[in-house]
C-alpha cells in the first residue's frame, strides 16, 4: 500500500489530503472519502487503508481546512461540552455545501493528473456530516460522480437552499442512503420523507434503515459500533464501487 499526505490546491487554499492506493496493478477508480464531524483521525485513515486494498485510489481531505492547521480534534472531540468539542463545532456550524463542491471539483482534477488514478467515474461517500456532500457531488457533477453513497448522514431534509433532497433528481450515477434506526440528526420522519422523495425522484439506488442502530454505528471507536452494521455497510459501499467504478 502507498500512502502520502499532500496539500491540494483549492480556491481557497491547501487542503491537506491522505492519499493512499495498492502498490502493483493500477490505473484504479478515485474514491472521496469525505469525513465525519468530528473530524481527520486515525480511524479514518484506517478506514481509507481498508477501502483501497479493494483497489481504489482513495483520497481523504481535511475539509476543515480553511479554519487553519489545527482542526484535528483529541478525543474529547466526541464528548459533548468539552473544549474540543466546542472548538470542532465552532468550525462545524460554519460549513456549507458549495465550497465544499470546489474541493471536490478540485479533488477530482488532482486525480485526474495522477499516473495512479484512472480516468473515468468517481466515487464519493461520507458519513455524518459529509452524507449531505457525497450526494450533492453526484448532482453537481453527475458525468464524473457515478457513484455516492450517504451513512447516517445529518439533516438531509430541510428548509436550506442546499438541502440534499432537492437535487437528487440530478444525479445520473447510483446512490446509496444508509440511515440508523436511531438517529436524532435523520428521525424517522425525516428518513420517511426523504423515502418518499426519493422515490418520486427516479434516481437510481436504495434507501435502507439499518435497524437497531444509532448514528456512528461504522466507527469501531464509538460506543455505538455495531459490528454487523458496521460490515454490511463495507458490503453495501463495495459493491455500489464495483458496480458503477470497476
Amino acid at each position: 500500500m502507498l500512502e502520502q499526505t499532500l496539500d491540494l490546491a483549492t480556491k481557497d487554499g491547501a487542503m491537506e489530503t491522505f492519499i493512499c492506493h495498492p502498490e502493483r496493478g493500477g490505473p484504479y477508480p478515485p474514491v472521496l472519502l469525505l469525513m465525519d464531524a468530528p473530524g481527520i483521525r486515525e480511524a479514518l485513515y484506517d478506514m481509507a487503508r481498508r477501502l483501497a486494498t479493494s483497489g481504489y485510489y482513495v483520497m481523504l481531505p481535511n475539509l476543515y481546512y480553511r479554519a487553519g492547521r489545527d482542526t484535528k480534534y483529541g478525543p474529547d472531540v466526541l464528548k459533548h461540552g468539552s473544549e474540543e468539542h466546542q472548538r470542532m463545532r465552532a468550525v462545524r456550524t460554519k460549513m456549507t455545501i458549495r465550497p465544499v463542491m470546489d474541493d471536490v471539483a478540485a479533488m477530482i482534477a488532482f486525480a485526474d493528473r495522477q499516473a495512479a488514478a484512472r480516468k473515468g467515474p468517481v466515487g464519493a461517500h461520507g458519513y455524518c456530516m459529509s452524507g449531505p456532500y457525497a450526494l450533492a457531488a453526484a448532482a453537481r457533477y453527475p458525468d464524473r460522480v457515478l457513484a455516492a453513497a450517504s451513512f447516517y448522514g445529518t439533516w438531509l431534509v430541510s428548509d436550506a437552499v442546499e438541502s440534499p433532497h432537492l437535487t437528487l433528481g440530478k444525479a445520473k450515477g447510483e446512490l446509496y442512503i444508509s440511515c440508523a434506526e436511531h438517529d436524532e440528526l435523520a428521525p424517522p420522519e425525516m428518513v420517511k420523507e426523504l423515502k418518499a422523495l426519493f422515490d418520486k425522484s427516479g434516481a437510481a439506488g436504495e434507501l435502507e434503515v439499518h435497524p437497531g442502530v444509532h448514528h456512528g454505528f461504522a466507527f469501531p471507536q464509538r460506543w455505538c459500533y455495531d459490528k454487523p452494521a458496521a460490515e454490511r455497510h463495507w458490503e453495501r459501499l463495495i459493491a455500489l464501487y464495483r458496480r458503477r467504478l470497476g
